[in-house]
């Protein structure tokens, strides 16, 4: 019976893709502009190609690397024959979900920016489409992968042996979930390599071109425009991209181990694949929802991309109840409302997002007020932004956390709880489509603004973008937020299945906070995010530096570049940042993948555990205020650009737009990249669970 409902996932599959291309072919009818538009959008299409290019080449030396490593386990037995082949799909249906998301964004900035020329509304249109497109290929893809893989494995454990002590459907998850490794491997160097870039070119762009030079931002003048503007394509949308390929997969493969470590079977698999396919449906209309009037403002634009997530949450929500019905029974019916704590959780904390991040509200107005007295207080006042709004979403993560638990039967059944937990993140990542929809527009809009700035369209048209724009940092925020939350309780079910997989393997866990190796695993986990984000915050600074005097150098020796009269060597900064970026992005990787393995060797199994534990706690908190306090700050800045505290070119603005560099790599590169930490981390973990027994000092 519950394999008649499988059938949901490929076909919501097939439905994404079909969708997304109707909404590219929707873009790519549109006006592009005059050819001075035509000109500046092509540059920032071939830097973007270029860039990813050269970080494709790099990442698949990694990816042999490792393949050769884990066929080479699977030969002395410590994985199944598989993994090998799922850690290569995983990679390579992750990074083609962000190339693909970052082509369509490439295509769409300049007719974003025509669209603006005739209103507010049709600018929205197609800058909304183009996020809409990466949201549908990313849980496309998604689902095209686990349909993929579920079927194969399926068939091919219905006709061969199986592994020593599994039956078919235990076989089934534990070779899925290696293939999470490979999306989680990718996404990191996409999200790492990609904020390097945009914040290095982004911060050398501010701190020469409008504090020094005092030209405005985007002015073509600037040798870092094109550079910037290139990173928003391979930062904001390809890594994002591929962030959320990683977190969508990785919420359903736990989610669906967890149900056959509970004694649920087939059923415990269905309901988060199928969930899955209801999501897609439910985000295609949730798109429908979104327009606004032709000339609103930004509270009538938040308020359009709400009711799209709303009426997307709402559809998933009403579902949901008949698929757990009809799939696990009205016995377990409780699962059901751990699926609607997932739901509930993810729009409380966009909520909160929200607040902490929108120059509507107080934090972001009160960031911009302490301008006036400089860059220190504003970069105190933004510090305690973002400290501040970590308190809402602990709170409501800790009760998903403790909701999913006992309501899907956890005070009876251990495992039936943490399968709860489990089904709480795939209900919060099941709207991703519409989600990363709102999260993925932003950088299409910031791009229209960079090309009406240089092609020197009328002022209503930028100022029509900028509201995109400023839109954009919030519901990028919100993503962020959004991805971090989820990141947290497929985190928790990862580490669940950790356990699975050690107890699979033979090997009994003393989990005991008076166990020594479990705190020394606590302690470390701790402090890896911070040196983490130290070392992607110090690769910014480092390649932001070689763009700050580039750009220096430009205007110093190109002569008439600054009166307009000399056009500047874009390529040369984009150049310098790409392989700045690639070169940076190696060590902070490396730690992810490495620190499990090293600690499980060198201080055992539950060092492990402890380990994960440690690293979500932290990371999770250090993300949401690294990508609320880069939120308000980028706002707090553009809320002075709109006239107030003196506007353009006042001493607040400098102070505003230094808060704004430094929440750069808070927001876009350090920040997001922990919640793929946490969970790679987890997952590296859960593949070499077996190796590390075997060769662990600590038997």
């Amino acid at each position: 019976m519950f394999s008649d409902f499988l059938w949901m996932a490929p076909v919501g599959s097939i439905l994404a893709l079909s969708f997304a291309a109707y909404l590219a072919c929707f873009i790519m009818r549109q006006d592009q502009g005059n050819d001075r538009m035509k000109e500046i959008a092509l540059a920032v299409k071939v830097g973007a190609r270029a860039y990813l290019k050269r970080q494709y080449a790099g990442v698949g030396i990694f990816f042999a690397v490792v393949s050769l490593i884990l066929f080479y386990l699977s030969f002395k037995n410590y994985l199944a024959i598989f993994v090998p082949f799922a850690f290569l799909t995983g990679g390579f249906f992750s990074g083609l979900s962000g190339f693909i998301g970052m082509t369509v964004a490439t295509n769409a900035s300049n007719r974003t920016a025509q669209a603006a020329t005739k209103s507010l509304n049709s600018g929205l249109r197609v800058a909304f489409s183009s996020g809409a497109v990466m949201g549908l290929v990313v849980v496309g893809l998604g689902l095209l992968d686990l349909s993929i893989w579920y079927y194969f494995l399926n068939w091919y454990y219905g006709t061969h042996a199986l592994p020593c002590g599994m039956d078919k459907i235990t076989a089934i998850t534990s070779t899925m979930l290696c293939f999470g490794m490979g999306a989680s491997s990718q996404a990191l160097f996409a999200r790492v390599g990609g904020g390097i870039f945009t914040k290095a070119a982004d911060v050398g762009a501010d701190l020469v071109g409008k504090v020094e030079a005092g030209i405005p931002e985007d002015d073509p003048r600037n040798p870092a425009v094109i550079a910037d503007n290139v990173g928003d394509n391979v930062g904001d949308v390809a890594g994002m991209g591929a962030d959320l390929y990683e977190s969508y997969v990785g919420s359903i493969v736990a989610t669906s181990a967890l149900g056959v470590a509970a004694g649920l079977g087939l059923a415990g698999v269905t309901v988060p694949m199928v969930m899955a396919a209801v999501g897609v449906v439910a985000s295609i209309i949730g798109t429908f929802f979104v327009k606004s009037s032709e000339e609103a403002n930004q509270r009538v634009l938040l308020a359009a991309l709400r009711k799209g997530v709303f009426a997307s949450s709402f559809l998933v929500a009403v579902v949901s109840f008949f698929l757990v019905k009809g799939t696990l029974g009205m016995q377990h019916i409780g699962v059901y409302y751990s699926v609607l704590a997932g739901l509930i959780a993810g729009v409380i904390i966009g909520l909160c997002t929200e607040y902490y991040t929108s120059s509507n509200f107080k934090p972001t107005q009160g960031i911009a007020d302490s301008a006036l007295t400089g860059p220190a207080t504003v970069i105190i006042g933004g510090m305690a932004v973002g400290m501040m709004s970590t308190a809402v979403p602990v709170i409501i993560v800790c009760l998903a956390i403790m909701l999913s638990f006992f309501l899907s039967g956890g005070a009876s059944n251990y495992g039936a709880g943490l399968y709860g937990i489990g089904i709480s993140a795939a209900g919060m990542l099941s709207t991703l489509g519409i989600t990363l929809a709102t999260d993925a527009y932003g950088p299409v809009a910031d791009n229209a603004g960079g090309n009406a700035e240089m092609s020197h369209l009328p002022p209503e048209v930028r100022k029509r973008t900028d509201a995109l724009d400023a839109l954009g940092n919030t519901t990028a925020a919100t993503g962020k937020g959004f991805a971090i939350g989820s990141a947290a309780l497929t985190a928790l079910a990862l580490i669940a299945a950790y356990r699975d997989q050690v107890a699979l393997a033979g090997k009994e866990l003393s989990l005991s906070l008076l166990n020594p190796n479990v705190l020394i695993g606590l302690f470390l986990g701790g402090m890896l995010p911070f040196l983490f984000c130290a070392l992607t915050m110090r690769a910014v600074g480092r390649a932001a530096g070689k763009i700050v005097v580039e750009v220096r150098r430009q205007f110093k020796e190109i002569t008439g570049l600054l009166e307009g009269k000399a056009k500047p060597d874009y390529a040369r900064c984009v150049d310098i940042a790409t392989a700045a970026a690639q070169k940076e992005m190696v060590p902070a990787s490396l730690l992810a993948i490495a620190a499990p393995i090293l600690v499980g060797i060198f201080v055992g199994v539950e060092a492990v555990v402890g380990l994960l534990t440690g690293a979500t706690v932290t990371g999770f908190v250090l993300a949401v205020m690294m990508a609320n306090a880069g939120g308000a700050w980028d706002n707090a800045k553009k809320f002075i650009e709109e006239g107030h505290h003196g506007g353009k070119g006042s001493i607040a603005h400098k102070a505003g737009v230094v808060g704004d560099t430094v929440g750069d790599p808070f927001k876009d590169t350090s920040g997001p990249s922990l919640n793929i930490l946490i969970k790679l981390m987890s997952m590296v973990s859960i593949v070499f669970a077996s190796f590390i027994i075997a060769n662990s000092f600590f038997k």
